[in-house]
């Protein structure tokens, strides 16, 4: 039943951009970063990174509101190979009004179907976000 709910629709730019996301061939960091539009009911692009760190992505956080974010990640195994994972990542620091909170949650199940993701994280500290947070997170995909 949670699955089926779906409190904010997403815009459907924002959909062809998450797919074109997907296969691009760029071999950096990027990422899309996403809020809700509340009078809308909406979830809207907020801004798209090229060549960025998580840490340089943390900073872009607003301290008290959520966002959502598809980080393209360039990650080194310890037997050398490369791969680049799509990460979901769901950041919704403590201290939010809870009614955006209820939004935010109620609405990313919808956004990662939508976005056809699978490695989807949650933070309730954005200081958490680092490289060393998110290969912890990956190492669970091996």
């Amino acid at each position: 039943m949670a699955d089926s709910l779906v409190v904010c629709e997403v815009d459907e730019s924002l959909k062809e951009k998450l797919k074109k996301f997907r296969f691009r061939k760029e071999t950096n960091n990027a990422a899309i970063l996403m809020k809700i539009d509340m009078q809308q009911q909406l979830v809207v692009l907020e801004q798209e990174y090229e060549d960025v760190s998580l840490d340089e992505l943390r900073n872009e956080l607003p301290e008290r509101q959520p966002r959502f974010m598809v980080y393209s990640y360039r990650y080194q195994h310890a037997d050398g190979r490369v791969s680049y994972p799509l990460c979901f990542i769901f950041s919704s620091p403590v201290g939010c009004r809870p009614e955006q909170q209820m939004m935010y949650a109620g609405s990313k199940n919808h956004l990662v179907q939508a976005a056809e993701l699978t490695k989807v994280f949650e933070t309730r500290n954005p200081e958490d976000l680092s490289e060393a947070w998110l290969k912890d997170k990956l190492s669970f995909f091996r």
